[in-house]
């Protein structure tokens, strides 16, 4: 999955001291007529999230109620990750869906997108 972002470094504030996620590569020089990016994602795991920059022509992200990044954690919910989340640039919000209220806790990232804490297992 990508995504646009007004600002990478508060994305990474975010989405790697907030959630955990680690850096998996990231631009490290402005080339120009190319898209900065960061790609974040879980130690070992076979998926990343991308979220992309260009300066020269920046892309407003839009998110709408059901543009949802879901974690299944199969826990409840610490409200200390929470905290954190916010701590970090997060707003706590309710959901669009009642269903995560219900199951978890929905984070708006700094961009506004949302991040859902599912405590629910999601297994195949």
């Amino acid at each position: 999955m990508a995504r646009p972002s007004r600002d990478l470094a508060a994305a990474e504030h975010f989405y790697v001291a907030g959630l955990g996620l680690e850096v998996i590569w990231r631009t490290t020089e402005r080339v120009p007529g190319e898209h900065d990016l960061l790609m974040v994602g879980p130690p070992g795991a076979a998926w990343h999230f991308e979220l992309t920059h260009d300066p020269e022509r920046p892309i407003e992200p839009t998110p709408t109620p059901d543009d949802l990044f879901v974690v299944y954690l199969g826990a409840p919910v610490d409200p200390s990750l929470v905290d954190r989340l916010v701590a970090h640039g997060g707003t706590k919000t309710p959901a669009h869906n009642p269903y995560w209220d219900k199951y978890g806790v929905t984070v708006a990232d700094p961009d506004g997108y949302f991040l859902v804490l599912c405590s629910r297992d999601w297994t195949v």
